[in-house]
Formats: structure tokens, C-alpha cells, sequence
């Protein structure tokens, strides 16, 4: 690129006029496990459908990639937030404590579960939660605190976890976007009290188009998880009678997955390491490549750590640039770049669940966060010809909208 070029969005000829690789990541493994499922029922005599031998294999396999502990797939991320929840047993009406920015479905399994949201704020240069400013959210009435690991970078656990046991609070993590991010080389979802993760199509590690996994350490908790996750079923007794209601606990609801989108699980985990690195590599030649450029565009602080990325924030400076941070990302995805111009999950901001909050609603840092970032979409199939022209795409934009 030289000189002044015309930009994308003006006519100009974009920086990649070729579309950005597509997400293929059902490949030969994920096939060979679905006929796997396919031929163990076929040979059985019966069709696939929960709680056999490909869950089992499934739960184990997490497990053991977490290092200990118990693991349940169930039906989709937002349910295994809710089961964690109800698995906690927390008095009707408790406040938890909830980050500001996050997919909505979090704050739909905390009201749901009888339980009443209280926002915190994000830490500066990021869309985590900020573990400074926790206390002044406390009351009577609070119980517990969820955090959920945005973008792939983890939270600061060390110092969230003193707060939690120093107020004697209960914690979910919510890793649905981070798997096997580490802080301190712990995974997240070690640290909590339970945690929750989705497998959806668009994470790191899938299950097939939806999916979720509860995890925990304490196998009391997990008994719970389990009873929560399939209509109060005490499934882990050995004298158990799945056919006799009178042995069930409680009310409960049914998110159990299956068994094909157990065997998914399985072959994505085998190779998530290369997932992860690979996502890694994107975005950490993005980072060094900005860093040397002096124009209005840093990335979201924390990628040197040990990450897992689910996207890739890029944040604006608003004096700098002669257009919203909105038109200047929607200038950037003229170039050929997927992403998003506008990062609209500042809970603070969404007029539905006002009524529900515990408290002010004012998040400003997270406000003021989600207002000056636009965030880059990634997958595995990301190289460095996809990191250049990505860089290359912002340079350009930058050149022709600075002030």
C-alpha cells in the first residue's frame, strides 16, 4: 500500500479482495467419530441417543485435559450457566454478582434461575471484570459472583477468588469463550466452585452446531450438576431406576445432549491444542504488528498471556479519527475483513434487563469500552497472509480517517 489510497468504502479497490477462510472444523476425525456412534447403535440394535458410552468417553476426555475433576456435556452453553446456578443451591432471591460484558444468555440463567443480577464493572483496556471494584457491589443479599473469561483472555482469578472466599461467596466461570486459557498455568474453570463452557459451532472446541459442558472439582457438586442437568435424576446412585420417578430429587428440566454430538466433542479435544495455537499465532502477529504503528488502533490489552481467542478486540481512539468508531470498522470490513463493528453485549446498555438489576446499572468503563472497540473475527484457518492483510487493512483505514 502507498501513498493515499482510496478507500474500500469510497469505491477504492480493497486490501484482500478474496474472503477470509471459512471455519471448517468437522473434518475427517469428526466424521470418523459420528459413523463410530453410527455403527456402535446400528451393531446394538438401537438408535444413538444419551448417556452411553460416548458421553462417558467424552466427560473423561474433558476431564482429564482439565487435570481432575468431574464434567458433564449437556445441551448448550447458557444451560450449563443455569445448571451450575441451580446446582448451588442458592436462597431465592440472592444477588450475584455479574460482569458488564457478556453474551446475554448469562444473564438470562441468573434470572432464570430465581436469582437477581448485580453489574460490576470491566478493568480498563479489557471486557473482563474488574476485580478492584467488586466490594462496593456486596449487600445481605449477596451469594455468589460469576466471571465470565471474555474474548479468550483469562480473568485476574487470584484476585478474585480472595475476594470471593474473604466474603464467603460462591463462584461460577463462565469459559464458554476461553477454553483452556490459563492463569498462573491453572485452566480457567479450575477455580471456581463450578463452571460452565459452550461448544458451540464458532468456539475452539465444539460439539457439533450447539453444546455445553458443567465442570467441577467437588463431587458433590457434580451429583448436583448432574440432578440439574436431567429433571432431578440422582443418575450417580448405583441402585438408581431411571424408570421409577419416586427415586427423583426435585424438579428439574432436561439438557441432556446426545451421543453423536458427544463424539464431536471427543475428536475436536484430541486436536484442540492445534486450535488454539494456531488462533494464537493470528492474533499475537496482529498485536506485534499495531504495536509498531503510530495511528488510533491498540488491540484489547492481555494477549502476551497464556490465551485462548474467540475474537480479537480492537479499540479506537475516537479523537483521532474524523468518523464514529463504528464507521471505522465498518471501513476496516470494507476491506475484507470480518468482524464486528460494534461489540453491542455491554449489558448495561440493554433496556430488557434493567428491571431485573440489583442496584445502579452504570458500568462506565465497560460502556465507554464497548463503545471504542470493534472486534475482529478469527479462526483456525488464519495464517499469516490473513494476519498481513488484516494489519495492512487497519493501516489503511487509519491513514484515510485520521484527523
Amino acid at each position: 500500500m502507498t501513498g493515499a489510497a482510496r478507500l474500500a468504502i469510497d469505491g477504492g479497490a480493497p486490501v484482500r479482495a478474496e474472503p477470509m477462510p471459512m471455519r471448517q472444523a468437522l473434518g475427517a476425525d469428526e466424521r470418523k467419530a459420528v459413523l463410530a456412534v453410527l455403527d456402535h447403535y446400528a451393531e446394538s440394535g438401537a438408535d444413538p441417543g444419551y448417556g452411553g458410552p460416548f458421553e462417558q468417553a467424552y466427560a473423561e476426555a474433558f476431564t482429564r485435559k482439565m487435570g481432575a475433576g468431574f464434567a458433564d456435556p449437556v445441551a448448550t452453553g447458557s444451560a450449563a450457566v443455569f445448571i451450575c446456578l441451580k446446582a448451588l443451591d442458592l436462597p431465592a432471591g440472592s444477588e450475584v454478582i455479574v460482569p458488564p460484558i457478556c453474551d446475554p444468555g448469562t444473564y438470562g440463567a441468573v434470572i432464570l434461575a430465581g436469582l437477581v443480577p448485580c453489574l460490576a464493572d470491566a478493568a480498563p483496556g479489557t471486557y473482563n471484570l474488574d476485580p478492584a471494584g467488586l466490594e462496593k457491589h456486596l449487600t445481605g443479599r449477596t451469594k455468589a459472583l460469576i466471571v465470565v473469561h471474555a474474548a479468550g483472555l483469562a480473568c485476574d482469578m487470584t484476585s478474585i477468588m480472595i475476594f470471593a472466599k474473604a466474603h464467603s461467596l460462591q463462584v461460577v466461570e463462565d469459559a464458554s469463550q476461553a477454553h483452556f486459557a490459563r492463569h498462573d498455568g491453572v485452566p480457567v474453570g479450575r477455580f471456581g466452585d463450578v463452571a460452565a463452557f459452550s461448544t458451540m459451532y464458532r468456539k475452539a472446541h465444539i460439539s457439533g452446531g450447539s453444546g455445553g459442558i458443567t465442570y467441577t472439582i467437588s463431587e458433590t457438586l457434580w451429583q448436583a450438576l448432574l440432578a440439574h442437568s436431567d429433571r432431578g435424576k440422582p443418575s450417580w446412585r448405583e441402585d438408581f431406576d431411571d424408570r421409577d420417578p419416586t427415586q427423583f430429587l426435585g424438579p428439574g428440566l432436561n439438557f441432556h445432549t446426545d451421543e453423536i454430538s458427544c463424539a464431536i466433542g471427543t475428536a475436536s479435544l484430541a486436536r484442540l491444542d492445534d486450535s488454539i495455537r494456531a488462533r494464537r499465532g493470528y492474533v499475537t502477529a496482529v498485536c506485534d504488528a499495531l504495536s509498531k504503528i503510530d495511528g488510533p488502533c491498540r488491540p484489547m490489552t492481555g494477549w502476551d498471556g497464556d490465551i485462548s481467542p474467540f475474537i480479537l478486540p480492537i479499540f479506537v481512539d475516537p479523537d483521532r479519527i474524523r468518523v464514529t468508531v463504528k464507521d471505522f470498522a465498518n471501513a476496516v470490513r470494507a476491506e475484507g475483513i470480518p468482524l464486528n463493528p460494534h461489540y453491542e453485549y455491554c449489558a448495561s446498555t440493554w433496556p430488557w434487563l434493567r428491571p431485573h438489576l440489583a442496584g445502579p446499572c452504570a458500568t462506565p468503563v465497560a460502556e465507554r469500552a464497548t463503545e471504542t472497540s470493534f472486534a475482529l473475527y478469527l479462526n483456525e484457518r488464519y495464517a499469516a497472509r490473513e494476519a498481513d492483510d488484516t494489519v495492512e487493512a487497519i493501516a489503511k483505514v487509519s491513514k484515510g480517517l485520521v484527523r
